[in-house]
């Protein structure tokens, strides 16, 4: 069976509790016991002292036997809990009242005993004369005869009885009840910890089941944003900053997925109208020429000179339609980066004038020019430049009627000179600002006029880090407005922010 986060956590935290709760109850035993040998050595320190004063254990000749015994089996008759030695000055046991084959050791440590004559803390463990390896606390007075060091009289404090009387009360009152509030505690803690493991753990599983819910080859859910911005600074909630930045991936997938959407659809309106404008004239054309080709006897001069005109007036508008193409194609691919110099937008303005003076004469339109006279110069792509200001003349001069006015406006603000190209035409529907310089033809299919010239600008001013916009101003028809740098840095600055923006993932 797999186990979820929440029960790891949970096993490994009861197990934690489980060892700490072990570690306690027996540090409390050990505590306890210690405190007890404490308390034993504390209060019968002097005994020995006292024995070896109140009693003769020695004459001159040295150990009187007869009497260490007697005496010894008089104190562990009246108190059982002690065990009485006699040591030498090597620590040889040389007395004892200990019952024949009870004694396992001959001789008693002695760095113990120095320690508690010194009064060193307490409690001081010593052999266990009875034990081979045991130790208790015990109490302990020097001997003399006659002035000079004879021994040590050595008094185990817990005898053997001691010890298998308290083997038989292990289970005593008093330790059931402190192992039992161990252990009603470490269950109140287990329930409180499980409790708080599952509150801290239910976002986790929300954003966990958010997680599996989402489709990785379906539409991307838009989810509902965060109630509060997540600063990750203010060292937030972990799972907060992650559920926030899933809502926050989750949002972007789905706007790329339906702007992929939206591009492609765009992609396919583009591919079938371009091939529609492009099937009319090549159908146009064809007939002509084929009209050419099979009356060519019996059509006149005139004729053959008319039916040639339209033949090469339709072969125009193919090539200019797939110059237009291409020239977007390589726009929006960044087969094309703009490089920068510095030149005058009044020469600039004039040389399109030229170009387009012949064709304004012949609809009777005019051509209008406003600037101040030290207009400053601008720094960007000449040749790009002139292709957007070419753009912007060509469709304001089919769209003005005779006797109407193109005018390019050109001031200085600030940093920069704002260029506006305005007409005296019917101007842009409003049903056909809608994605304007992005989309040459409208959501129904029908052909924008100009409509890709119009976003070969858009994408040109954008490589430049320029924004185009369409004004309404009263009097005057379509009026669009874009502002070009006047100094380098402030155009390289603006083309590396351009290209941020329009980075991928963006």
């Amino acid at each position: 069976m797999k186990l979820t986060l929440t029960h790891r956590l949970s096993l490994v935290f009861a197990v934690l509790l489980l060892a700490c709760c072990g570690t306690s109850a027996w540090l409390q035993v050990r505590s306890s016991q210690m405190h007890e040998l404490e308390v034993v050595q504390g209060l019968s320190r002097d005994l020995a002292q006292h024995i070896a004063h109140d009693t003769v254990l020695m004459d001159s000749n040295g150990l009187m036997p007869g009497a260490v015994r007697e005496l010894f089996s008089q104190l562990m008759l009246v108190n059982p809990s002690v065990e009485v030695y006699l040591l030498d000055t090597e620590g040889r046991i040389v007395g004892n009242a200990a019952p024949e084959g009870r004694l396992r050791r001959q001789s008693v440590d002695l760095q113990p005993i120095r320690r508690l004559l010194d009064e060193q803390p307490l409690p001081i463990l010593g052999d266990d004369p009875r034990s081979t390896d045991g130790r208790k606390v015990f109490s302990a007075a020097p001997l003399q005869v006659n002035g000079k060091p004879a021994g040590y009289l050595y008094v185990v404090l817990l005898s053997e009885a001691h010890d298998r009387f308290a083997e038989r009360g292990a289970t005593s009152a008093a330790l059931n009840t402190a192992l039992l509030s161990i252990g009603l505690a470490a269950f109140l803690c287990l329930i409180a910890g499980l409790t708080a493991f599952n509150l801290i753990t239910r976002p986790l599983r929300r954003l966990t089941e958010t997680v599996s819910r989402f489709d990785i080859d379906g539409v991307p859910q838009s989810l509902p944003a965060a109630p509060t911005p997540v600063d990750k600074s203010a060292d937030p909630d972990e799972i907060a900053v992650l559920d926030a930045a899933f809502r926050q991936m989750q949002n972007r997938l789905g706007e790329q997925w339906r702007s992929l959407t939206r591009q492609d659809q765009e992609r396919r309106e583009l591919v079938a109208n371009i091939s529609h404008d492009l099937r009319t004239p090549l159908a146009s054309l064809h007939g002509y020429l084929e009209t050419l080709s099979l009356k060519d006897a019996t059509l006149s001069a005139e004729e053959r000179r008319r039916y040639l005109g339209i033949a090469l007036d339709q072969s125009r508008k193919v090539g200019g339609l797939a110059q237009s193409l291409l020239e977007l194609v390589r726009l929006e691919h960044g087969f094309v980066q703009p490089i920068l110099e510095k030149f005058s937008l009044t020469d600039l303005v004039q040389d399109i004038f030229q170009k387009f003076e012949l064709g304004a004469e012949a609809r009777n339109v005019g051509l209008k020019a406003s600037f101040s006279a030290n207009l400053p110069t601008v720094c960007a792509d000449l040749g790009l430049i002139e292709r957007v200001l070419t753009n912007l003349v060509d469709n304001a001069l089919r769209h003005t009627p005779p006797g109407g006015e193109i005018e390019l406006d050109l001031k200085p603000r600030g940093a920069s000179v704002v260029i506006t190209v305005s007409d005296t035409g019917p101007g842009i529907a409003a049903e056909l600002r809608e994605g304007l310089f992005l989309r040459p033809f409208n959501i129904g299919g029908a052909r924008r006029d100009g409509g890709l010239g119009l976003r070969i600008v858009h994408r040109i001013l954008q490589l430049h880090g320029c924004e185009i916009c369409l004004l309404d101003v009263v009097g005057r028809g379509a009026t669009f407005r874009f502002s070009l740098p006047v100094d380098q840095q402030n155009a390289e600055q603006r083309i590396i922010r351009s290209m941020n923006l329009n980075s991928p993932g963006k």
